[in-house]
């Protein structure tokens, strides 16, 4: 969702452009969150720390200053309230960590949650786009790159001669290419 997009959702209906963008970057804002606060956090706190993120969004949501995509901007206020509240959390504890303190990275796991998120979510677009192109292009991009086909195989499987699987395969990548670049993935 862009900036612009859920800038006219609010001003259609706020409460269903407040729930559209909770509805799509919910996952992302707690594993954000439940990757800084798991150590000394509970699950009331995580919770209210999401929602705290998502009343900072929709209160400071400004269309000029976000026009493009809307995650980076989330991502950042969700970091930002959430190395807050974890350093609130840690001084009622009577545990004072740093973040810059080598304390405070072994208390995170070793597998980066955040990148991992974005890498599925990134999986899922791109194969959305792929089956967006229809039949038989999503096949044979699917067969090329996926299964490490060659035009020949391909063409045993659909019923085609490999100069068409070729030349399919080829406008399949651009159109494609095209469909990514309106997501603001590729350029």
């Amino acid at each position: 969702m862009t900036g612009s997009e859920y800038g006219s959702l609010v001003r259609k209906n706020p409460s269903s452009a407040h729930r559209a963008l909770f509805d799509e970057y919910f996952n992302y804002v707690r594993t954000i969150v439940y990757n800084h606060l798991r150590s000394c956090g509970s699950v009331e706190d995580v919770e209210e720390c999401i929602s705290d993120i998502f009343a900072s969004v929709y209160f400071g949501f400004s269309e000029k200053e976000t026009s493009g995509e809307l995650k980076g901007y989330i991502g950042t206020i969700a970091k930002r309230i959430s190395i807050d509240r974890y350093r609130s959390l840690s001084v009622k504890a009577g545990k004072t960590v740093s973040i810059d303190n080598e304390e405070y990275l072994t208390l995170r796991s070793s597998e980066d949650v955040v990148a991992g998120s974005e890498r599925s979510e990134l999986q899922h677009i791109l194969i959305d786009a792929v089956k967006a192109l229809g039949e038989p292009d999503s096949t044979i991009l699917m067969q090329k790159y996926y299964y490490n086909r060659n035009s020949k195989e391909i063409g045993k499987l659909l019923d085609m001669k490999p100069a068409t699987v070729r030349m399919r395969s080829k406008r399949a990548a651009e159109k494609l290419r095209d469909i990514l670049s309106k997501t603001g993935i590729a350029s």
